[in-house]
């Protein structure tokens, strides 16, 4: 008897219901096919290969339908909701799209501005967002009471040669444990907040000195850009840096004073500081274990007579005395009751001196007559404006290559900049300068003279020392300089105690006289005393050389051709007066560092790292006795390198290193930017400074004169 088959669904049409168990997935897989083969055991035997069949396609089916996405309960969604609404809810997410998918496939470049639109509010919304829970937690009151304060640092004793207070405690000494632990510390004080003193401070560690920063300015100023701030391209505002937020990395003191004198048996530094709301002055000693000169120079004025009726350019405030005076004389200049020849002579801008201040001055002058000044004041003053550069060399820019001199002095020819060369100025007066020219083809020719009227002139011709310098000059032996104080190749000043005081910058220059040092490295040197070098002994003094003379060292590159050069008998030695009369001929040659901010940075890392590294051992000396440690027993002398040379000279550059010159174009222009604004001290000038520079491009210089209206009479 044939029993009857059991109808067959279709394989797609079997209906799976959801497992909802709490065991594992694995689990509850296995259950349910162990169900599947225990329901299809009760067939009979005759149906064993359609059961198979249906084992086989029920399981595949619930494989294929399990992991389907759209079988998928919604984690979203509650358990009780039925499974249409979590098929519904689940696509309705997974396709949410601002804009909807069909409207981006019908409109590509017009959803891709809405997306971008939307992205820009959502970022907005969130940085004001953030503000405003910043601005929640930092405009807050705070109270501090009973701060600890020594009575030393409130009446200090009188002491030292003049019987003045002696500075030896501060007013913050006490604050924290971390102010009370550096009152032990070595005594570091430094004179100046210029490049050098600045470099100094970036580099030494936070807790190895007792740190006092001395100077008449409370700020660090971004001296080569004044030339820009003169003109309003940039504010005076962002090329400065308060001292005392760069001097509190260490864990310092800014005393807002400057030096006098100094007493260097007692290690004290005179120091005249403000009284009585600034009307008075007072002086005062500030003890110190280590003093680093880093007061700068001023203006050489050459015996110039008339000199104050200039301007220099050397602070945040000349330069803003410079903007009020140009915008005065331009105001004055327009108006219809001046007469045209005092129009003349206020348009008429002289800059004496054509080294890079001067340069960059009369540059950003002609920049800001051609794009800015007579767009918005009379066109009748174009013809009437007049800048004037006086140098006393053959080329302006002369210790830059001659490429690039020539083409500065091509590209003032066609802004209209005169540049009146082999000339020196002979007075000042408050309306004309009187100038005295060379023939440079006639040497022998008598100087001619001449007048320029002038509205305006800028003083910018070299560095002097300042009074400062000068008194510790008179004060110690064998100083002969007569711009700055000679320092040995570890920046010590010479003449005073070893390891105490030191000099950098525009106040210092390397001492680079070998013939002073002749006798002394010829008795170290002449090993066998037989009056001779022969070359073995030439090689060891010039390894010296070069170790302790390093403006002297590249003279030296081929020791056996200046060897030969000088044996004038071939008799392969030197004599004491070949030797001499080498070292004649090598000091013609040797030139001392330029006064740069260059030089005076490098020279504040360099001091900053011997520094630091002797006070690593300053215990180990301190409990060996060894007060004053020698500084060559433990560091490298000062090495100089030079990054290159930069100028701005009207809407461009040139860029000058080893040789290699880049002159004008959009290349060389943005090189001085990117360079002068990596330099800068903190990330707050540096926003300021590119910010200014976008504002400048959008909307123009500014022509404002902040100050009180400038008479004729003064003019």
């Amino acid at each position: 008897m044939i029993k009857p088959r059991l109808p067959v669904r279709p394989i797609g049409l079997t209906p799976v219901r959801p497992i909802r168990s709490t065991l594992p997935l694995s689990v509850s897989i296995n259950q349910h096919v162990s169900t599947i083969r225990s329901s299809s055991t009760k067939t009979t035997s005759s149906s064993s290969s359609n059961s198979s069949i249906k084992k086989v396609n029920s399981a595949s089916t619930f494989s294929s339908s399990f992991f389907s996405s759209h079988q998928r309960p919604s984690i979203l969604l509650n358990k009780s909701t039925s499974p249409i609404l979590r098929t519904i809810s689940t696509t309705t997410i997974r396709n949410f799209s601002i804009p909807s998918k069909s409207f981006n496939a019908k409109y590509p470049f017009a959803s891709i501005i809405i997306r971008l639109t939307l992205s820009s509010i959502l970022g907005l919304i969130v940085l004001t967002s953030v503000i405003l829970f910043h601005d929640a937690f930092t405009y807050s009151e705070r109270h501090v009471d009973r701060v600890p304060c020594n009575p030393l640092s409130l009446k200090p004793r009188l002491g030292g040669k003049k019987n003045l207070p002696i500075l030896e405690v501060n007013l913050d000494d006490e604050e924290d444990d971390a102010k009370r632990s550096m009152k032990e510390k070595p005594r570091l004080v430094v004179i100046g907040g210029g490049w050098g003193a600045v470099a100094l401070l970036q580099s030494l560690p936070p807790h190895a000195y007792n740190v006092t920063l001395i100077s008449p300015q409370t700020y660090f100023a971004f001296t080569p850009l004044l030339p820009s701030a003169c003109v309003g391209t940039v504010e005076p505002r962002s090329l400065v840096e308060p001292l005392r937020k760069l001097i509190a990395r260490v864990r310092g003191h800014y005393l807002m004073g400057s030096a006098q004198d100094i007493d260097m048996a007692e290690r004290l530094l005179e120091v005249e500081v403000p009284k009585d709301g600034g009307e008075g002055t007072m002086r005062c000693y500030v003890p110190y274990d280590k003093l680093v000169i880093a007061c700068g120079s001023t203006t050489n004025n050459h015996g110039v007579k008339g000199l104050e009726h200039c301007y220099q350019l050397k602070t945040v405030p000349d330069a803003q005395a410079i903007r009020r005076k140009v915008m005065s004389n331009l105001e004055m200049a327009s108006l219809p009751t001046t007469t045209p020849e005092e129009r003349k002579r206020l348009l008429s801008f002289v800059v004496c001196g054509g080294g890079p201040t001067g340069v960059e001055f009369a540059a950003e002058l002609a920049d800001m007559m051609a794009e800015d000044v007579l767009k918005y004041f009379p066109k009748h003053l174009s013809n009437e404006v007049k800048v004037t550069v006086v140098q006393s060399r053959d080329h302006i820019l002369n210790t830059y290559s001659e490429k690039i001199s020539q083409y500065a002095e091509h590209r003032f020819a066609r802004n209209d900049v005169d540049v009146v060369i082999n000339a020196r100025v002979q007075e000042v007066f408050p309306d004309k300068v009187i100038l005295s020219i060379k023939d440079p083809k006639d040497k022998d020719a008598k100087p001619t003279s001449k007048e320029i009227e002038a509205g305006f002139v800028l003083w910018s011709t070299g560095i002097a020392m300042q009074p400062f310098t000068q008194r510790l000059v008179n004060l110690l032996p064998n100083q002969y300089h007569s711009k700055a104080v000679e320092v040995d190749n570890y920046l010590r000043v010479q003449g005073a105690p070893q390891g105490t005081v030191y000099a950098l910058g525009d106040a210092a220059t390397v001492k680079n006289d070998l013939i002073s040092d002749l006798y002394g490295l010829w008795d170290k040197f002449d090993a066998n005393k037989d009056g001779t070098l022969d070359y073995e002994e030439w090689q060891a003094m010039v390894k010296h050389i070069k170790k302790y003379y390093p403006l002297a060292s590249k003279y030296f590159a081929k020791m056996r051709d200046v060897f030969d050069e000088f044996d004038k008998d071939k008799d392969e030695r030197l004599s004491l007066n070949e030797v001499a009369s080498m070292f004649l001929g090598l000091s013609k040659k040797v030139t001392s560092y330029p006064a740069t901010a260059q030089v005076a940075s490098q020279q504040g890392k360099y001091l900053g790292g011997m520094f630091s590294k002797l006070a690593k051992q300053h215990k180990t000396l301190e409990e060996n006795g060894i007060e004053n440690l020698s500084d060559d027993a433990y560091y490298h002398p000062f090495e100089y390198f030079h990054l290159g040379s930069l100028a701005y000279i009207g809407n461009s550059a040139v860029f000058d290193y080893e040789g290699f010159s880049l002159a004008g174009g959009l290349l060389a222009m943005y090189a001085w930017r990117s360079i002068y604004w990596s330099e800068q001290t903190s990330m707050r000038t540096r926003m300021l400074l590119m910010l200014d520079w976008v504002k400048r491009g959008i909307f123009g210089r500014d022509l404002s004169k902040v100050g009180s209206f400038v008479s004729p009479k003064m003019l």
